[in-house]
C-alpha cells in the first residue's frame, strides 16, 4: 500500500446498520477492510467490462449418465486450449460429477467459453466466478 487515505461518508443510520450486522457475520473486524473488498469488486467488475486480461471460475455440474457429457466437455476445452489454464472432475455423488475450469484471457472469451459448457446439454448447472489477474489491485 503506497499510503492510506481516509474519507468521510454520510449515510443513513439504518443502513449503515445493517452493514455492520452484515459485515460482522462475515467476519471483518473493521468496517475500512470491508469497504476496501466493496471496492475492489467493483474495480473487477469494471476490468471485466473492459475485456481485458481476467481470470474465471467456471463451476460445472452434471449426471455422470449422460451420454459421453464428460468427453464432449472435455473436447470443448481443448478446442479452447489457450484460455483453460486446469480443469478438475470431482464425484459428488453416485451419479453427479462437478467439474471446475480455470479460464484466463480477455473476458469476452471467458464468458464465450462459459456459456458455451453450461450450456451443454446435460449439464445442470454453471456457474462463471469472474475475478482479475490482481495486477491493479494493489
Amino acid at each position: 500500500m503506497s499510503g492510506v487515505s481516509r474519507f468521510g461518508v454520510s449515510i443513513e443510520t439504518t443502513l449503515l446498520d445493517r452493514f455492520d450486522t452484515a459485515i460482522k457475520q462475515k467476519g471483518y473486524k473493521k468496517r475500512s477492510e470491508a469497504i476496501r473488498d466493496l471496492i475492489r469488486e467493483y474495480l473487477i467488475m469494471k476490468e471485466w467490462e473492459q475485456d481485458i486480461e481476467t481470470v474465471g471460475v467456471l463451476s460445472l455440474v452434471y449426471s455422470h449418465h449422460s451420454h459421453e457429457l464428460q468427453e464432449k466437455l472435455s473436447g470443448m476445452q481443448h478446442e479452447d486450449h489457450d484460455a483453460v489454464i486446469s480443469s478438475t472432475h470431482i464425484h459428488l455423488d453416485r451419479h453427479n460429477c462437478l467439474e471446475v475450469v480455470i479460464l484466463k484471457g480477455n473476458s469476452s472469451i471467458i464468458k464465450k467459453i462459459s456459456e458455451r459448457l453450461s450450456s451443454t446439454r446435460g449439464v445442470k448447472h454453471g456457474k462463471l466466478i469472474m475475478t482479475t489477474t490482481g495486477s491493479g489491485l494493489d
